[in-house]
């Protein structure tokens, strides 16, 4: 993963402007510690912050085509980029980068080339032949892209909004999946799959076709010159993740280069769920597992950090990228630069628990629809910027195009949850992976009830951030939000506390509206929210806010917040892992 900032026709290619330039791009140098680089035509600027995955020896950017006169800075991974590089035999390549395809694809398809990248990329590019240029994201938006306009008529890019929220009258995140084009001066949408329109599919469920999608999804994303692993919380996703990385790793280039024994990670508060299930599932599969023990003090102390690096006030974003943010640290320092990550799956499958509670399978499909297309708000976001603050790179294989393309098209009554024939939430993935001859996991992991993020950590975690919050943030405060906040205001006093500190950060009007509003219950949508009457009286994130479904739900009493001591109600402490010692400010390594 890498940082890239550009501005674009800013009637100014003075040396001052060249320097601001270089002071903003090193706003984004966490996102690419290894190398920097900038281009400049006319009053054009192309800056780059590299984190070297691929060919880290000549791979620097910006890239050229072969006359150097298409430039390009790219972050993210093209993992066909040898096939693609079979199609242009005329052309001659400067590096061995996987993005180095991508000049010279522009030089002989034009614009329709971005459909033909297979990976995660967010990527200007500048035609000094005529000044134009083109800005395009990938399908879903793991790799995060801002796109901003100066009161000159410049227009800036940026990976993280820091590099542009200061020079830029407005600003606004640039949606996955399109492409904005110099020429027409347009915005258009290049990624339109079959299941964009929310049509509800009819293919019928074909276990092992599934499984050998996903298996591909995961193969392709070992393509790496650098050491690697897998992030592990023992829950059904990531463990599928690493029980197909250790299967396939010994026959791959990597395994050559670096040996075939997998490195595994896990986070969580002393005695967490995920620690658990993670450490089991490691002694499975026999990988090399490392677990990181964090407090609540320690995320609360994080907090801040946090929510600079992810750049939202969302309440269920910060609480999971608190703890994979600790962790993301620990596993650059073992020399670790790329992680192949679980996100996606829940969306994709109705993994959530409310999903329980879809009333047909058309709203059910229509759900995992409108979840997909949100993605780049919340966990892509997430697993994105929590290990880019470090220089650590995330792999997601369930966003792979194919594979969505190969889930998506499934006719969506096999994925209703339906526990009186046995069918619990993912039960077609889980099907798919159900191998008795060559398990991939014990059967209580591959059937593990879903835990987002935020309570696999440790329930604990949760209701600690909640009782800090209680003395940070006063009734009267919370009685007055709307004034305060009068776009998207804060109903918790979690929510209003992260806000404070979010403004403090990112003050300007557009970075309030870069972060997505609307309740929601157990990561639903809004739109879910109307499945269940008593959730809108429970509007939390949490998976235990989906009560009767989650083994360890709140109790409905549990909407009371924390006493005026700061202390849990005794209702919640019931239900929860005690909290762990606060006085620790070292996270510890297992290995």
């Amino acid at each position: 993963m890498c940082g890239i900032l550009a501005v674009l026709g800013c009637s100014d290619g003075s040396q001052a402007k060249r320097v601001r330039v270089l002071e903003l791009s090193r706003r984004l140098k966490h996102r690419g510690p290894d190398w920097s680089g900038l281009y400049q035509h006319g009053d054009c600027f192309l800056a780059h912050q590299r984190l070297a995955i691929i060919d880290p020896a000549s791979g620097d950017q910006p890239l050229y085509n072969g006359d150097k006169k298409i430039v390009v800075t790219v972050n993210g991974e093209i993992y066909n980029h040898e096939q693609l590089r079979k199609k242009l035999p005329d052309h001659k390549f400067h590096t061995g980068s996987d993005c180095d395809v991508i000049a010279h694809l522009y030089e002989e398809y034009g614009e329709n080339f971005v459909d033909m990248l297979d990976g995660m990329f967010s990527l200007v590019l500048l035609d000094t032949r005529d000044n134009s240029f083109l800005v395009a994201r990938d399908a879903i938006g793991i790799t995060p892209l801002y796109i901003g306009w100066g009161l000159d008529g410049s227009i800036w890019i940026s990976s993280e909004m820091k590099g542009l929220n200061d020079d830029c009258e407005h600003f606004e995140v640039f949606p996955p999946g399109h492409l904005y084009s110099s020429k027409t001066g347009s915005l258009r949408r290049w990624y339109n799959p079959p299941w964009f329109s929310e049509t509800t599919p009819s293919t019928p469920y074909d276990p092992l076709a599934l499984r050998l999608a996903f298996e591909k999804a995961v193969i392709k994303r070992l393509m790496t010159d650098v050491p690697f692993g897998v992030l592990l919380s023992g829950g059904l996703d990531s463990s599928l993740v690493a029980a197909i990385t250790a299967r396939y790793l010994a026959d791959t280039k990597v395994a050559k280069q670096w040996g075939a024994q997998l490195h595994s990670f896990c986070v969580g508060l002393e005695g967490s769920p995920d620690l658990k299930a993670g450490k089991e599932v490691a002694d499975y599969l026999g990988t090399v597992h490392h677990e990181f023990h964090f407090t609540v003090q320690d995320g609360i102390d994080a907090i801040e950090d946090v929510i600079y690096h992810i750049e939202t006030y969302d309440v269920t974003t910060i609480r999971a990228s608190t703890p994979m943010f600790l962790m993301s640290r620990k596993v650059k320092s073992l020399g670790v630069k790329m992680v192949i990550s679980g996100e996606g799956s829940d969306e994709i499958f109705g993994g959530y628990l409310y999903f329980h509670k879809a009333p047909n399978k058309d709203e059910f499909h229509r759900e995992t629809c409108r979840k997909i297309k949100a993605l780049h708000q919340y966990d892509c976001l997430r697993a994105n910027k929590a290990t880019s603050a470090w220089g650590l790179e995330a792999r997601v294989p369930f966003l792979d195009k194919e594979f969505i393309n190969v889930a998506m098209s499934i006719d969506p009554e096999w994925k209703m949850i339906k526990p009186d024939q046995g069918r619990i939430e993912k039960w077609i993935l889980r099907q798919a992976f159900d191998d008795e001859k060559q398990p991939y996991l014990p059967k209580h992991i591959l059937y593990r009830q879903k835990e987002q993020f935020s309570d696999g950590v440790g329930y604990s975690w949760i209701d600690g951030l909640k009782a800090h919050a209680e003395k940070h943030v006063t009734d009267k405060m919370l009685l007055n939000a709307t004034y305060i906040f009068p776009h998207n205001t804060p109903v918790t006093k979690e929510a209003y506390y992260y806000r404070m500190i979010f403004e403090r950060f990112f003050p300007q009007n557009s970075a309030t509206l870069t972060v997505p509003e609307g309740a929601s219950v157990a990561c639903s949508t809004a739109k879910a929210i109307e499945w269940d009457a008593s959730w809108s009286n429970n509007p939390d994130p949490s998976g235990r806010a989906a009560i009767g479904v989650h083994n360890s739900a709140y109790e409905k009493t549990d909407e009371r917040p924390p006493r005026s001591d700061g202390q849990l109600p005794e209702t919640i402490t019931e239900n929860v892992i005690p909290m762990m010692g606060v006085n620790a400010h070292e996270l510890t390594i297992r290995s």
